[in-house]
């Protein structure tokens, strides 16, 4: 895993695209990693789509180090991940035989013919621990696969972070911002490029917000992320910039 690992979340479902759930996915993962310093790089969300969600596995592989994937794992018919991982790594489907004991004690004669399938993985996949229902999630190549049901998959979720990056973070990292009241990005946008280019190791974030009943001064989130004497460091030179600039700030949250 390299240095500064990268991290990733692929949501599964038309039902979320359509508006039918609403993701609860990609905020638990953020609130888990954001303490150890570590970031989610990207999140995608992807259909009931067989062609389009083995494409998105694949390309999930290449651009992180490990990637949460949430929904489709069942046996229903709309189902997919299981064996579009399958494709995807371009393994077999196969019965998993600790899988099909977990289904088979949890269920009983229920676990056939239909909940059983769900113990069908790409071969050599690890199984993901389901305190709620015995039901496994899998592990496959860094990508680690969990049911859509928050309250299964955030449990599960809390299962991988500690056993396969349990000593994965960043101690050095830091974020900080500043309120900067009445102006415009237009108006911050050289001082915004000036402070890119001399710290090109640090991200530079800017984000307005709309005047409100509460807030009713415009104001704009600008602030650094990086390592922590570099952003000590910039953010003073930042806050003189602004005040040379004449506008009023404070301190971010």
């Amino acid at each position: 895993m390299s240095a500064q690992p990268r991290f990733g979340v692929v949501v599964v479902g038309d039902e979320v695209l359509s508006g039918r759930r609403q993701d609860r996915h990609v905020p638990a993962v953020i609130e888990r990693l954001n303490p150890r310093g570590l970031r989610l790089n990207w999140a995608r969300m992807v259909g009931d789509d067989m062609d389009l969600l083995v494409r998105s596995l694949r390309q999930a592989r290449e651009e992180a180090d490990a990637v949460f994937c949430f929904g489709g794992i069942g046996a229903t018919p709309d189902d997919l991940t299981r064996e579009a991982a399958a494709r995807a790594f371009e393994r077999p489907l196969t019965r998993h035989a600790g899988a099909e004991a977990l289904i088979v004690k949890q269920f009983g004669d229920d676990a056939l013919p239909h909940r059983v399938l769900m113990a069908d993985l790409p071969e050599g996949a690890g199984l993901i621990p389901n305190a709620y229902n015995n039901v496994p999630g899998f592990s496959v190549e860094g990508l680690h696969f969990m049911p859509g049901f928050p309250r299964m998959a955030h449990a599960m979720l809390d299962w991988v972070l500690a056993t396969h990056y349990p000593l994965i973070g960043d101690a050095d990292y830091l974020e900080r911002a500043i309120w900067v009241f009445d102006a415009s990005e237009n108006q911050l946008l050289d001082s915004m490029r000036d402070f890119t280019a001399r710290y090109p190791e640090l991200k530079l974030f800017s984000l307005p917000v709309l005047p409100s009943a509460e807030h009713p001064r415009r104001r704009i989130e600008l602030g650094l992320k990086g390592s922590q004497a570099q952003v000590e460091q910039a953010m003073g030179e930042l806050v003189e910039r602004v005040q040379a600039l004449g506008f009023a700030w404070s301190e971010g949250t």
